[in-house]
């Protein structure tokens, strides 16, 4: 009697290895180079954090917000916010401004506002479906 070895194929992988040229090289075109993707790698670990992404929708909810104030809308200690503040500054997440001894803190662009706003509308798709 004959038996078959038949190889065993993950479901996420391919069943028919097929290559099409023109796909992966629009794809070659868009993807980022390692250099790009690292640095988007280290906004998205920047973003992942609870506290920081609290503070940065107490930003956008609110506009501009100083640190005590940051403080008590997300229930975190100033210094812990302080340190947050400093971390997303230097990564160009957030800007501030002085006024007297006062500094206020707000979202450094659009372009945060829009990361902020479809990250939280696609985990709210992704939870009710």
């Amino acid at each position: 009697m004959k038996t078959s070895t038949s190889r065993v194929v993950p479901l996420d992988a391919c069943q028919v290895v097929t290559v099409h040229p023109d796909k992966v090289a629009l794809a070659r075109q868009k993807v980022p180079d390692a250099e790009e993707a690292g640095v988007l790698a280290d906004l998205f670990k920047l973003l992942g954090e609870p506290k920081r992404t609290r503070i940065l929708y107490a930003l956008l909810e609110a506009g501009e917000l100083c640190v005590c104030d940051i403080a008590a809308a997300v229930d975190v200690p100033e210094a812990s916010v302080s340190q947050a503040l400093r971390l997303l500054r230097t990564a160009g997440v957030v800007d501030n401004r002085r006024s007297g001894r006062m500094v206020y803190y707000r979202l450094a662009d659009a372009h945060v506002r829009s990361l902020l706003d479809l990250s939280r509308e696609h985990t709210g798709h992704e939870v009710s479906s």
